[in-house]
């Protein structure tokens, strides 16, 4: 058996295979030890040992980029086409094939169901088999309540004036308030800011005792909308009523500063405050009312005196800086007898009409005239009409909220 050869020559150590270089320090001898063990062989050839103070590897210098031979004497570029014939690039957010797969594209139109007239009868009559569309009253209609229910933000406040009594200012703010509530998804109250024991709270079924004073009184303690809730009186089309002090010694007291704090507190829970305001404007409450208010609903009836009263309201506005606000607003002529007599009323919603943004005329219904409870299923097809135009009317100027 031959002796183990203890010797590392240089040439096993000092010369990297396929570098073609020699390093100048030769590995020490092992003589006495055991031989290091061997590396393992990557590819074809073997990896040197590390030597203390030197790279394993230096960096080689970067290779010159070759360049591309030239084209033949043949070649010819494909022509492109100009600019506006190009076909735009689909990436992953374009529009490809699927774009044709929209429900516009894809559904076939169904005619709307007709709502009234003959053309509902027929509907009916055919097992819903002949489906003649809608009518012109149709579209009108659902147009109307289209912009009953444009976008609201925050709260919106309307204050509801008329500087004479008995032109049904009350049960005009409860037929809008109702018309709103149930048609919009938000929150609909009515506050009774009338000095003299106002009577809003008798046109909705009553469910709580509380008044506005109750509410002040409390006010550090409401956080949610069903702690307040417990305040108010809701009626069946999702209207709430915030009732008045029904002693007049103590309603006379609800001054500016208490006025202002209830509506600071219900902007938080309700999206549109209507606020019935007493036949005086001199009261102590109104001030605030006027600086609160995104719109004035201005209430008259279809008298000659009526007019002149609701005509002096303007004047007294205009006079006092609220000119600006009597421009946005809306003008109610109510007809309060079955019979307007010899009045026009054509001319007097022109007189209105010069002066304010809107003139809305409410027709006499008998249910109304009963000065009970309101529901606006009683209603006349001709009254609803005619408070849906009024809901109209009143939220187009949602928009310059």
């Amino acid at each position: 058996m031959s002796e183990p050869n203890d010797e590392v020559s240089a040439e096993d150590v000092g010369e990297v295979p396929g570098d073609g270089r020699t390093d100048s320090h030769p590995f020490p001898s092992t003589h006495g030890q055991h031989a290091a063990p061997q590396a393992q062989p990557v590819g074809h050839s073997e990896v040197p040992p590390v030597v203390p103070g030197q790279q394993p590897y230096p960096p080689q210098p970067p290779r010159a980029q070759q360049p591309l031979p030239p084209l033949g004497p043949h070649y010819q570029m494909s022509p492109q086409p100009p600019p506006h014939q190009q076909r735009p690039r689909r990436g992953r957010h374009t529009a490809g094939p699927t774009g044709d797969l929209a429900s516009a594209q894809l559904i076939r139109p169904v005619k709307r169901r007709p709502q009234s007239g003959w053309r509902k009868a027929v509907y009916v009559a055919s097992g819903h088999l002949i489906n003649l569309g809608e009518s012109a009253e149709d579209r009108r209609q659902r147009d109307l309540v289209m912009r009953v229910n444009q976008p609201l933000r925050g709260c919106y406040k309307i204050a509801m004036l008329s500087l004479k009594g008995g032109v049904g200012k009350t049960t005009t703010t409860t037929t809008l308030g109702s018309t709103f509530a149930s048609l919009r998804g938000d929150r609909v109250v009515a506050v009774d800011a009338n000095p003299d024991r106002g009577t809003l709270s008798q046109k909705i079924p009553m469910e709580t005792t509380a008044t506005v004073r109750h509410l002040l009184r409390d006010a550090d303690r409401i956080t949610r909308y069903s702690d307040i809730r417990a305040y108010t009186s809701q009626g069946p089309s999702r209207l709430e009523i915030l009732a008045s002090e029904q002693d007049p010694a103590v309603s006379e007291a609800f001054s500016e500063h208490d006025y202002r704090r209830a509506v600071d507190l219900l902007e938080h829970f309700y999206n549109i405050v209507l606020t019935d305001c007493g036949t005086g404007l001199m009261h102590s409450a109104m001030k605030g009312v006027l600086e609160l208010a995104d719109q004035l609903v201005l209430v008259s009836s279809g008298s000659v005196d009526g007019a002149r009263s609701a005509s002096a309201t303007l004047d007294w506005l205009d006079a006092h800086g609220y000119g600006e606000l009597v421009k946005r607003s809306v003008a109610v002529i109510n007809s309060v007898r079955p019979r307007a007599g010899s009045v026009d009323l054509d001319k007097l919603e022109a007189h209105f009409a010069a002066r304010m943004r809107a003139v809305c005329q409410i027709p006499f219904d008998p249910h109304l005239e009963e000065g009970a409870e309101i529901e606006l299923d009683r209603l006349q097809e001709h009254t609803r009409t005619k408070l849906l135009e009024l809901g109209a009317a009143v939220a187009d100027g949602f928009s310059g909220q």
